[in-house]
């Protein structure tokens, strides 16, 4: 399966909470991952990164799609 999306993370089914319109799903990240971002270059100064700093990942996105093949 092809798609545009970069972040593409490898998980197992933990559990599943269905009402009668919605169901939570919950996921357990399953093999390490490489993520990227694109940010400012003030960002990255003012955060003062630099390779091999450890970080947290805030992911800010309205969407976890999961795809089963």
């Amino acid at each position: 399966m092809r798609y545009g999306a970069q972040n593409n993370i490898v998980a197992k089914v933990k559990s599943i909470k269905s009402g009668d319109i919605m169901s939570q799903v919950k996921f357990e990240v399953t093999t390490p991952h490489e993520m990227s971002s694109v940010l400012t270059t003030d960002s990255v100064r003012s955060l003062d990164l630099k390779e091999g700093d450890t970080v947290h990942l805030i992911i800010k996105a309205i969407h976890v799609l999961p795809v089963k093949e």
